[in-house]
């Protein structure tokens, strides 16, 4: 049995007749665009922005859609305090076939179109290389990122949320490219069978769990490259990179994608092999919970919602997708959309821009490098505080704070809460989690450079008054003031 190489999937899913625009989207998730809504026939972003009236940050903070789902056959497998503990000391899977976008781009001019619109040097990508893609808007800042693989030397995946793909397929279809888009959306609003399965397999056991189930000892793969083997004599190819750990560290976990109609027999091989490391399954608790750990900040806001420059996107975008849905929620509130926007610096991506190629943004990313920006950062909440938040909104009799949920404290798609230093506003603070590994809950947040440091002292403000009776999952409560401690290194 051969690798299907990624021609023969795009020809299959053709003779499948995958749709380039999705169902309307279920709450959390945005269908991408379909080919041709650059014109204006369609109810596009740009039309959903003008019907709210014309601001987009009261559009999306006023959005009633709550966190994201995601759609894990299991909310848990054991249970998600040790379903966290276990990447730390030997292994999980993680079944991630079913909430990505899978955005596939083939023919001659794929290298030039990613180079053209990514802020990353294509100057040796190709087959079997993988990189976290970042585009930018033309002023510079940040649109979306993605994991891109080479899947041949003219064809690459786009995968994660749809908002990057987008952007790049807005491009291949509108800018001179001779290049094939072909959409596989994620289970909840694809009416058929996704093309590929994907396991991911993270902890110090990850590479041993493998190797059992495959048989043989593997190869070394290079961070952010993919290698070829078998499992249970289903050819397989696996991604070298990391969900819980530092990135760029070596070996700690590989993602495992194949044909569909192989999945059962590759997953079956894996937990079985697992067994004797023991290895756990994770479920749709633990799962969103590792972005936490490895500094990855999920769903910035992209900035596409302003601007003449980008009009002409924004009528290509479905009013019913991914960016006309963000639903936006937290302490931090300005009727201004341009105060949630970020630049890749603010979030931690400056090691992946190069400036040896012409892209979207350049010349205005060029400016934004040269002066200061904001860190990205851990906040981990006091003991005391949290503690307080959590007993005030539940035993309080009255109006206390607002209701923190554990794992996951998010109470909308995109979180922003206020950070403050001696009662001035220095950084914003997104997705609040608590795992087993940190042993508190901890904000990742953008902070003004200077503060970043460790054990430095700042305030996050908790609580979202703007959202009660907006927001079905925001109830009557008061802000209040939590103590956090600045880390710039995940926890050991």
């Amino acid at each position: 049995m051969a690798i299907p190489t990624a021609r023969a999937l795009l020809d299959w899913a053709a003779t499948r007749r995958i749709a380039r625009r999705a169902p309307p989207a279920p709450p959390g998730l945005g269908a991408g665009p379909e080919k041709g809504t650059t014109s204006m026939t369609a109810f596009n972003l740009q039309q959903a922005i003008d019907r709210s009236g014309g601001n987009p940050a009261r559009m999306l903070r006023s959005d009633p859609r709550g966190p994201y789902q995601f759609p894990i056959p299991q909310v848990e497998y054991a249970n998600w305090r040790d379903e966290q503990r276990v990447w730390r000391e030997s292994a999980i899977l993680f079944d991630q076939s079913f909430h990505m976008s899978d955005v596939y781009f083939r023919g001659p001019d794929t290298t030039r179109l990613f180079s053209d619109v990514g802020v990353n040097s294509f100057a040796t990508f190709g087959k079997n290389k993988a990189k976290q893609f970042v585009a930018v808007s033309p002023r510079g800042l940040f649109i979306g990122d993605a994991i891109l693989f080479g899947l041949d030397e003219d064809e690459y995946a786009l995968v994660g949320a749809p908002v990057a793909a987008n952007w790049v397929q807005f491009h291949a279809e509108t800018g001179d490219y001779d290049v094939e888009v072909t959409r596989d959306e994620a289970s909840m609003i694809n009416p058929r069978e996704r093309l590929l399965f994907r396991y991911q397999i993270q902890g110090p056991s990850a590479l041993e769990v493998v190797g059992s189930a495959s048989g043989a000892r593997l190869d070394r793969i290079k961070f952010f490259t993919i290698g070829e083997f078998e499992i249970a004599g289903v050819p397989v190819r696996a991604l070298n990179h990391t969900m819980v750990g530092t990135p760029g560290q070596e070996h700690t976990g590989l993602e495992i994608f194949g044909p569909r109609e192989h999945s059962a027999r590759v997953k079956d091989a894996l937990l079985e092999a697992g067994t004797r490391f023991g290895m756990l399954e994770g479920g749709a608790l633990s799962y969103p919970t590792t972005s936490n750990e490895s500094g990855w900040i999920a769903r910035p806001l992209p900035a596409i919602y302003t601007g003449d420059d980008l009009k002409a996107y924004r009528e290509y975008l479905p009013g019913e997708g991914f960016e006309a849905h963000a639903s936006l929620a937290g302490s931090f509130v300005s009727d201004s959309i341009e105060d949630y926007y970020l630049t890749p610096y603010d979030l931690g991506y400056g090691r992946v821009v190069r400036f040896d190629h012409d892209f979207v943004g350049r010349e205005a990313l060029e400016e934004i490098a040269a002066g200061p920006s904001r860190r990205k950062v851990w906040l981990e909440w006091d003991d005391e505080d949290t503690g307080r938040v959590i007993t005030s909104s539940l035993f309080g009799g009255g109006r206390g704070a607002k209701y923190l949920g554990l794992p996951t404290g998010g109470y909308s798609l995109i979180h922003y809460d206020r950070v403050l230093h001696d009662g001035a506003g220095v950084g914003l603070a997104m997705d609040p989690m608590f795992t087993v590994n940190h042993g508190c809950v901890v904000s990742l947040a953008t902070v003004d450079a200077e503060l970043a440091q460790d054990g430095q002292r700042l305030t996050l403000v908790w609580g979202d008054e703007a959202s009660i009776g907006v927001k079905p999952r925001v109830e009557q409560h008061r802000e209040t003031e939590v103590r956090v401690t600045v880390r710039t290194g995940a926890a050991s």
